[in-house]
């Protein structure tokens, strides 16, 4: 294979040694399983790198990885020592954007890492979600939704990797006010291993009994005072058979009955 200098080798394949490759900053992958590491190795031991990986020269006049991690990962796994490589012309802001296209298109990215990178694209090169969907070839709709995922902590976001919940999923769980109700539904999903229809739905009468008005207690109105009557009389009664010689007088008028109640001191010390 022809070998050229740094700058005669921009958009030709030259074969590079793997120490002299750096990681790129900005690479949005960042779960890369072993046993796929392992196969991929394997392949690369008898076939060889079919696919080039791409890098460019930094600032510091170093090759810098511009995509193309994984194949370099299973290649060193593989015992090589080099690889063949593009070399492209662009600036740290466009490597960014094409790492994370070649994720994309080969969906190498989890819903997660992929709303991080997108989140890092916007931020960190200061454009618009539209200029983003345009780059990335998306929808702005699809932008937006993508980074709304970043709601979901740490912990919340590999138990829904782990447990094999899809974007769809996690944007069911979106609805949810807080961080104790979306724990509470990615376990109750988990646990009962509910597709997408069923989560919809689950959240949507969860939502429901959150804002559902609370009962109010039924207090019986009574309207016969006659049984409060009586209560007096049998307390009266009461007494006197435990030798409380109590007395009880009651007055009618047209505005109101009234009960008084004596009962001697001598039982009251």
């Amino acid at each position: 294979m022809k070998l050229f200098t740094k700058e005669k080798a921009i958009n030709h394949v030259v074969l590079l040694s793997i120490s002299d490759i750096f990681a790129n900053p900005a690479q949005p992958r960042t779960i890369f399983e072993l046993q796929d590491l392992e196969n991929l190795a394997e392949s690369i031991k008898y076939n060889g790198i079919l696919q080039p990986l791409t890098v460019r020269v930094n600032s510091k006049n170093k090759y810098e990885l511009v995509s193309g991690e994984r194949r370099l990962k299973a290649a060193k796994m593989a015992g090589k020592n080099e690889v063949p490589c593009i070399v492209l012309k662009t600036d740290s802001a466009q490597s960014a954007i094409f790492a994370l296209i070649e994720n994309i298109q080969r969906k190498d990215l989890n819903y997660f890492e992929e709303a991080v990178a997108i989140s890092k694209l916007i931020e960190k090169w200061n454009v618009t979600q539209e200029e983003a969907a345009t780059k990335l070839g998306k929808a702005q709709s699809t932008i937006a939704n993508k980074i709304r995922l970043l709601k979901f902590n740490e912990n919340q976001r590999l138990k829904m990797l782990n447990n094999g919940l899809t974007e769809r999923h996690a944007r069911a769980l979106l609805k949810l006010p807080d961080d104790q109700s979306i724990d509470k539904a990615i376990h109750y999903i988990t646990s009962k291993r509910l597709n997408v229809k069923q989560t919809e739905d689950y959240i949507n009468d969860f939502l429901q009994q959150e804002t559902k008005e609370p009962t109010p207690k039924f207090i019986p109105v009574i309207k016969d005072v006659r049984i409060f009557f009586n209560t007096i009389d049998k307390a009266v009664k009461t007494m006197h058979k435990a030798g409380i010689m109590a007395k009880i007088k009651r007055e009618d008028s047209e505005e109101y009955i009234q009960y008084t109640v004596k009962i001697p001191n001598a039982f009251t010390k």
